[in-house]
């Protein structure tokens, strides 16, 4: 084992003298608490580590120790319900209301193990040794990606714990490997996959605004930027609720401690619309505080990221929520700053950018070495400064993510959820998912989109116009534009999360209420030539109604989407009879 001295200590950066060999990022444990930590500069016999944990209470002389191979986390069947720091050890288990220091082995819980392989039989590297049953879900026990070769020896059916070895392989090179349900895997570290396969599914949210205007791909990426008070977290939380992921991994990175604990409070709580079950049984919070160790936040990005892959292996479809990447970037300042290095913009490390391209390029929808389809889909919230998305962070994010949903603070404080402003978001996943609109029944999907969109864009120029000349001064073109802009706000964009009816939207739904919206516009278009005045629509009770669809008619329901649009064709049929009389 490498050993070395503490010479020099500031915060979570110490440098200490060699007295061995150390390798870049290796692990290390520094003191008699053994705090984790990792190298992360050597300089002939001096190395730099920056630990995980608080180091006070350390001093110059403290030995520090090598594990001789890079951080790594414990990955296997117990994950699933847990709640877990950004070192990925348990937080659920502890008994403690403080995150205790050092290392602690996690508790290695039983599962009924049912074996796949037999004893001879070759075995591929990835290749599925058995299936656990019990849980959320059975779950897929897989051979380590670098592992491979003739099974010698294998258990029959019966619970055992997640550490005990299960199946014995011969590798070529001779060695045998013992195979257990649990795997420890670098975070930094992609896991191999046999294929990227094309973004050209939907991640299904049920929110409006995303899947209709702004869609994001199976295996996508996103980036959800907000000032303060913008709902980010109660955003996320939603599509963690609705979306159609398998698998849900919540990374609480460096938020303030009140938001996550409830988080932790309500996560629990939550009942699953795809099981009837709690969400949590599917999920998996690691929770890393602003008042933890600055290190930690840092490396809870990559825990999440190697939480999700090691589901995806497993042939599942994964959704990893980071809240926020914001403070993720900020631990990297402080980090380097206390390195001395040479700041970037805002004092960012000029390897910000870099950074956020690892992170975010181990998203995707892939044939996995099993020959199955997964994905990870990421979802990044970023916390502007004064909500300024021109600071770096914000900046860096959109050259690598194709999904970009922007809250807009005066919509937060108009109560208008979700706060996604439609005009400073985008999706560049569009085209590619036009095609699985038609396949259900939608070919008209991206007509309506562009249409809603070019409509809320004549609002925004037109309202600027109404504040200095008045709404009732300008033609009459105009106020119509005005009034089905709100319309489309409010019937199809506003969706309120407490609503039992609306707080979800499926597929054939939102496609009715958009063929319904589109021939509302028709109407008031064709009215309007023939004379009728936009505050005659206005005042009749079918726009009220037209306006409340999302709350009125629901999943069960979707005949009277039809109805009401026999019933606007009649009275817009009487608007134009009552013009020419």
């Amino acid at each position: 084992m490498s050993e070395a001295k503490i010479k020099w200590i500031s915060g979570p950066v110490l440098r200490a003298r060699s007295t061995s060999g150390f390798q870049m990022r290796e692990a290390v444990q520094v003191g008699d608490n053994r705090l984790l930590g990792e190298v992360i500069r050597i300089d002939g016999d001096e190395i730099t580590v920056q630990v995980y944990e608080d180091t006070t209470g350390l001093k110059p002389g403290v030995v520090v120790r090598g594990f001789g191979r890079p951080l790594s986390v414990p990955l296997g069947p117990g994950l699933l319900g847990g709640i877990f720091d950004g070192l990925l050890r348990s937080l659920s288990e502890s008994r403690t209301p403080y995150v205790l220091p050092g290392l602690r082995p996690a508790a290695a819980r039983h599962f009924r193990f049912v074996p796949a392989v037999q004893v001879g039989e070759q075995l591929a590297a990835g290749a599925v040794i058995g299936t656990v049953q019990g849980g959320a879900r059975p779950q897929r026990v897989l051979a380590p990606p670098d592992c491979s070769g003739e099974v010698s020896e294998a258990v029959a059916e019966g619970e055992y714990a997640e550490d005990a070895p299960l199946v014995q392989v011969r590798t070529a090179g001779g060695p045998v490997r013992a195979l257990a349900m649990r795997q420890d895997w670098a975070v930094r570290v992609a896991r191999p996959i046999a294929g990227r396969l094309p973004n050209d599914q939907p991640l299904l949210t049920g929110q409006r605004v995303v899947d209709s205007l702004f869609p994001i791909a199976r295996g996508g990426r996103a980036a959800i930027p907000g000032g303060f008070g913008t709902g980010k977290t109660v955003f996320l939380e939603t599509l963690a609720r609705w979306c159609n992921a398998d698998v849900i991994v919540y990374v609480g990175c460096g938020e303030r401690g009140n938001e996550i604990a409830g988080v932790l409070e309500e996560f629990p709580q939550l009942e699953d619309p795809r099981t009837g079950r709690k969400l949590m049984e599917r999920t998996v919070v690691i929770a890393n505080t602003s008042n933890m160790p600055v290190s930690a936040r840092e490396a809870s990005i990559y825990t999440g990221m190697s939480v999700a892959e090691y589901f995806r292996d497993q042939g599942l479809h994964v959704a990893l929520m980071a809240d926020s990447t914001s403070r993720w970037a900020e631990a990297l300042r402080e980090v380097s700053g206390r390195l001395g290095e040479l700041p970037g913009e805002a004092a960012y490390p000029a390897y910000l950018s870099s950074r956020l391209a690892e992170f975010y390029e181990r998203a995707g929808r892939v044939r996995t070495l099993t020959g199955d389809e997964g994905s990870i889909t990421v979802m990044g919230s970023v916390s502007p400064p004064s909500g300024d998305f021109s600071e770096p962070v914000t900046t860096h994010t959109k050259r690598y993510i194709r999904s970009f949903w922007a809250l807009d603070v005066k919509r937060a404080q108009a109560r208008f959820y979700p706060a996604v402003h439609p005009l400073q978001s985008y999706s560049e996943d569009v085209v590619s998912l036009s095609s699985w609109w038609q396949t259900q029944g939608s070919a008209q999907w991206p007509d309506w989109r562009r249409r809603f969109l070019a409509l809320l864009e004549d609002q925004a120029r037109l309202e600027r116009m109404a504040r200095i000349i008045g709404k009732d001064a300008m033609p009459a073109r105009a106020q119509l534009t005005l009034l089905c802009a709100e319309l489309v706000n409010e019937s199809f964009l506003r969706q309120s999360a407490y609503s039992d009816t609306d707080r979800y939207c499926s597929p054939a739904r939102q496609t009715a209420m958009m063929k319904l919206l589109a021939r509302f516009l028709d109407l008031a278009d064709e009215s309007l030539a023939a004379g009728v005045l936009p505050d005659q629509i206005a005042r009749h009770p079918l726009y009220r109604r037209v306006a409340r669809m999302g709350e009125d008619i629901g999943e069960q329901q979707l005949d009277g989407f039809q109805e009401l649009e026999g019933e606007l064709e009649e009275a817009f049929r009487h608007f134009k009879e009552a013009a020419h009389a």
